[in-house]
């Protein structure tokens, strides 16, 4: 922290209200200095904590963020306020492996009111924790900063009618910067970034007043227009929403001056009711790249490597694609140029799910909801019932807040919807918010759906394409960043290797992978099927037996005679999913073998995830932390093995 003079000799938080504005002000120019540095070497949200440098000092300057909450919504924007609230020390790790989070985390500091990593929850929280207060007679301050964006999802717009209806005494500070992770979409932002200052109303105030001004007592009539303007802008403006929902409207002010944020902070403090201070910022301020595209340095990735993480794995890999996200999406405009049905959907993250070239060229049949998952899916659902196939597209983690619309507005109706789940399994720095741990075990218990999960881009292009001709539900779910295909001539035994039939199976078809010689087998769902071709090829190349590798393909419906053929010819089966071993793909096969009486006569071993939130970290780390990386399949294939009898030749 040497070119830190002030993050370094300061108090923190503790010293922030004394300063003096030009310290404020350096103190303001040392946090950008600093996120630049550390988020560029390490990856990370840098354009959104970009912009609300000023505000946090503002904050910390006007509360005392011991004993007031100050909840941050998504935790995008949260860096200042991890520098200026005790960590600043630390702030080289960020998103390292053991090192601080890159969102708001309960147990990382007691400053960090709210553990969050999903939009649109802050207002919520704060209530809670405001009701909370007046439960048992506390005088603290309670403030929620909620981003435009965010401030569109449902749930937020459930806080703010709620908080209003209360009365309590609350604080929302609107971030209004006009853009979520990509521009911002819909009429709520159409209108927050209304305003009466364009050229037109500027020459009608000027022509008006000069008309006045002539006439006997026209000067009087001037000067009450000029007091009315507040109240006449805030009808056509943002004040008149937030005053239907009972709040007492401030705003909007300049988010990057200190002096009218702190004025305008205390006021706020004053009033005994629910307040919303709009304030304008320019997301990536201080650094001119994020300034000019926002988008591409809302999240970037780490530009050296962690140097916990594992070392790298065999050099039998190579990588089987342009990635999975971009593989769907040149698939999915692959195929809407033959069928003007398909109809994609996405939630705030075209860039992120590949959808970007389809918004381009076909933006008739595209719509970006912004972040409101549980409205992507019924939207889709309204499509498919006129004769649409909507293609749905969203990480695993957020495709969660639709559940409840998956099953009732979907999959009850029988509608032909595809979901795709971008990010699913582990997602590596962004943490325990965004693994998509959890998809296999909830999305199998819904009837009408079918569940694929496909091992790499091949298999996800012909997955969708299958997918988009079924005339009832279906969902794939695939992991963040490339695939890998395996080299064969690395191995001695890849000769056992089998030919794949074309295109993708059908519900209730696996593929065998590798035909072994000995009477184990391993079975896989999604991305973790080629690691396990590997480790049963190392195994031979130790030992002289191989084990086969069945690819379930689909998770539901199960190629349940596949699995059941399998189980009678071999005496064990290691299972393995990146997915937790509850309710996931395991605990599927278990079922079934426990159905048709074959559970007890095959020993079973699986790996999966656990059930525990696992931390961030490189991939690479956190997959050898569970053993779901070739080495640890390897030994636990190993485990196998010797006890299994060759298969007679």
């Amino acid at each position: 922290m040497t070119d830190t003079p002030l993050l370094s000799s300061l108090h923190l938080p503790e010293d922030i209200p004394g300063l003096s504005l030009s310290l404020k002000l350096a103190l303001a120019q040392e946090l950008r200095d600093t996120i630049i540095r550390v988020v560029t070497k390490n990856g990370g949200h840098l354009a959104p904590s970009l912009g609300v440098v000023e505000l946090t000092i503002a904050l910390l300057s006007c509360f005392d963020p011991a004993r007031d909450p100050i909840v941050w919504d998504v935790g995008h924007q949260s860096y200042p306020w991890k520098l200026l609230t005790g960590r600043a020390e630390r702030f080289d790790t960020l998103r390292r492996y053991g090192g601080i989070s890159g969102f708001p985390n309960r147990t990382e500091s007691p400053y960090d009111y709210f553990g969050v990593g999903h939009a649109s929850t802050s207002i919520s929280a704060a209530l809670g924790m405001a009701t909370a207060r007046d439960l048992r007679g506390g005088k603290e301050h309670v403030v929620a900063v909620i981003g435009d964006g965010a401030l569109g999802g449902g749930m937020a717009l459930e806080a703010l009618n709620q908080a209003g209806g209360m009365g309590k005494r609350l604080i929302v500070i609107l971030n209004d910067n006009k853009m979520s992770i990509s521009e911002n979409t819909g009429a709520l932002s159409r209108f927050l970034s209304r305003n009466l200052s364009h050229s037109t109303v500027m020459h009608i105030k000027q022509h008006v007043g000069r008309v006045l001004s002539r006439l006997p007592k026209g000067e009087s009539i001037v000067d009450i227009i000029k007091k009315g303007e507040v109240s006449f802008k805030s009808f056509f403006t943002p004040g008149m929403l937030f005053e239907a929902f009972q709040f007492n409207y401030i705003g909007p002010i300049n988010g990057h001056d200190i002096l009218q944020l702190e004025r305008h902070l205390q006021a706020a403090k004053e009033l005994d009711m629910p307040v919303l201070l709009h304030i304008r910022t320019r997301k990536g301020k201080g650094y001119s790249p994020a300034e000019h595209d926002p988008s591409h340095f809302h999240g970037i990735s780490a530009s050296v490597p962690d140097e916990i993480s594992t070392p790298p794995q065999p050099s039998g890999w190579k990588p089987s694609g342009p990635g999975f996200s971009r593989a769907f999406g040149d698939a999915l405009c692959a195929l809407a140029e033959d069928n003007p049905q398909l109809f994609a959907i996405t939630a705030a993250m075209p860039d992120g799910t590949g959808l970007q070239d389809f918004h381009e060229r076909f933006p008739d049949r595209f719509v970006d909801v912004g972040i409101c998952e549980e409205h992507a899916v019924t939207f889709a659902a309204g499509l498919a019932s006129r004769g649409y196939h909507p293609v749905v597209a969203i990480y695993s983690t957020f495709m969660q807040r639709a559940f409840d619309q998956i099953i009732h507005d979907v999959c009850l109706q029988n509608l032909p919807v595809t979901l795709c789940l971008d990010r699913a399994g582990l997602v590596g720095e962004d943490g325990p918010t965004h693994h998509g741990a959890f998809d296999l075990s909830w999305l199998r218990s819904v009837p009408n759906l079918s569940l694929a999960a496909p091992r790499d881009e091949d298999a996800l292009r012909d997955a969708l394409a299958l997918a988009v001709g079924l005339p009832q539900p279906a969902a794939l779910r695939y992991p963040r960043g490339s695939g890998r295909k395996l080299d064969p001539a690395r191995y001695a035994m890849a000769d056992h290797l089998p030919k794949t039939g074309p295109g993708y199976p059908a519900p209730g078809r696996g593929e065998l992978l590798l035909q072994g010689n000995v009477r184990v087998c391993i079975l896989a769902a999604g991305q973790r099927a080629v690691p396990c071709v590997e480790a049963a090829l190392l195994a031979a190349e130790k030992t002289g037996v191989l084990a086969s590798v069945f690819d379930a393909c689909w998770v539901k419906p199960l190629p349940e005679a596949q699995i059941l053929a399998l189980a009678e010819e071999n005496d064990a089966m290691l299972l393995v999913e990146e997915n937790t071993l509850l309710g996931g793909f395991s605990s599927a096969v278990l079922e079934l073998l426990a159905d048709h009486d074959a559970l007890g006569k095959v020993k079973i071993r699986r790996l999966g995830l656990p059930d525990r939130f696992l931390p961030h970290g490189p991939l690479r780390r956190l997959r050898a932390d569970v053993g779901l990386n070739v080495p640890g399949i390897l030994s636990a294939l190993e485990e196998l093995l010797p006890a299994t009898p060759a298969r007679p030749s």
